[in-house]
C-alpha cells in the first residue's frame, strides 16, 4: 500500500514534538550513573536526610531546572528492614496498628542461601538510587541509612514519607519465595478505608508509580517480571502491608527478585546488577513524576 505524501509541518509543531523527547532523553542520561556514591551497607551511612535548602537559598535558573528535571520534588526511599534487626527480637515483635489489623514492628528480612542479607541489599540499592535521583535534582530522604540500632517500625516508615510530603516513595525489598520462583514485582496499595488506614486518595497515583517502575526496572536490569506473584504484568495490589496502608502519599514496594532462587540470587549479589537496579528505580520515579503535576 502506497503511503500518502507527507504533510509539511510547521516549525512550532516540530518543536512541540521534540521537547518531550529531549526531556525523556535527559532523564535517561542523567540517571545512568547510579553506581557511584553507594557505600558498604554494613557500615553506618552518612545520615543525609535530604533537607531543603535553608533561608536565603536562591531559586534555580531556568537552565538549571532543565538540567535537573526533578528539582523541587521530594522522593523518599525506604530500604526494607535493617541489618541490625536480628539483634532486637523484642522490638521486632512489638505490634503496630496498620488499619486493617496489627502486625509486627518489622522483621529481619530474608537472605540468600549463602547468607547475603536482604537488609544489606536494600541499603546498597537505596543509596545508589539516592545518588541517581539527586543528580536529577530531587531532594531524597532515606527512612534509615544503616544509622539506627533497629527499625524503624513499619508505621514509622509510612509516617516518614507522609511528614516529608513526598511526591513518591519506593520501599526497596527482595523476596524470599521458594526456589524456582523468579523475577521482580511491584506492590501497590489497594483502596482501603479502615481504622488508621485510608489509601483511597493515593491508590491510583501509587498504581501509576508502580507501572512506571515495572517498565523502567525491567528495562534497566534486563530481568523479567515475577513468575509467581501477580497476573504476569509485574504489579500486585495488597491491603495487608502497614507501610502502604498508612501512607498518605504515592508509595509502592519493589521486590527486586527472589533471594532464595540461585539464579536470582546471582543477580542480587552482583554489584553491577545492583547499580542497574538503582538506575531502574530512579528512571521509574522520574517517569512517574514527569506525568504528575507538581
Amino acid at each position: 500500500m502506497t503511503a500518502p505524501p507527507p504533510r509539511r509541518r510547521t516549525p512550532l509543531l516540530v518543536l512541540a514534538l521534540l521537547v518531550p523527547l529531549c526531556l525523556v532523553g535527559g532523564l535517561v542520561w542523567l540517571a545512568r550513573d547510579a553506581g557511584n556514591g553507594a557505600g558498604d551497607p554494613s557500615e553506618p551511612g552518612p545520615g543525609r536526610t535530604g533537607a531543603s535548602p535553608g533561608p536565603g537559598a536562591r531559586s534555580p535558573s531556568p537552565g538549571a531546572t532543565a538540567r535537573k528535571p526533578l528539582a523541587g520534588r521530594t522522593v523518599v526511599i525506604d530500604p526494607g528492614h535493617n541489618p541490625a534487626n536480628h539483634r532486637h527480637p523484642e522490638k521486632m515483635a512489638q505490634q503496630v496498628d496498620i488499619g486493617t489489623g496489627k502486625k509486627d514492628c518489622d522483621t529481619t528480612g530474608t537472605a540468600t542461601n549463602k547468607g547475603y542479607a536482604e537488609a544489606a541489599f536494600t541499603l546498597d540499592v537505596s543509596r545508589r538510587a539516592r545518588t541517581a535521583l539527586e543528580r536529577l535534582g530531587a531532594t531524597v530522604r532515606l527512612t534509615q541509612d544503616g544509622d539506627r540500632p533497629w527499625g524503624p517500625c513499619i508505621d514509622e516508615r509510612a509516617a516518614l514519607g507522609n511528614e516529608a510530603h513526598a511526591d513518591a516513595v519506593v520501599s526497596v525489598h527482595a523476596d524470599g519465595a521458594g526456589e524456582g520462583n523468579r523475577g521482580f514485582h511491584v506492590i501497590a496499595p489497594k483502596p482501603v478505608n479502615e481504622g488508621k488506614a485510608d489509601t483511597r486518595g493515593v491508590a491510583k497515583p501509587s498504581e501509576r508509580l508502580g507501572r512506571a517502575l515495572v517498565a523502567a526496572f525491567g528495562e534497566a536490569t534486563g530481568t523479567r517480571v515475577s513468575t509467581y506473584a501477580g497476573g504476569g504484568d509485574g504489579l500486585v495490589e495488597r491491603d495487608d502491608l502497614g507501610g502502604l496502608n498508612l501512607s498518605s502519599v504515592p508509595k509502592v514496594f519493589l521486590e527486586c527478585g527472589n533471594m532464595r532462587d540461585p539464579r536470582d540470587a546471582a543477580l542480587l549479589t552482583d554489584p553491577a546488577w545492583r547499580a542497574r537496579a538503582a538506575r531502574g528505580v530512579a528512571q521509574g520515579v522520574a517517569a512517574f513524576l514527569a506525568g504528575e503535576r507538581p
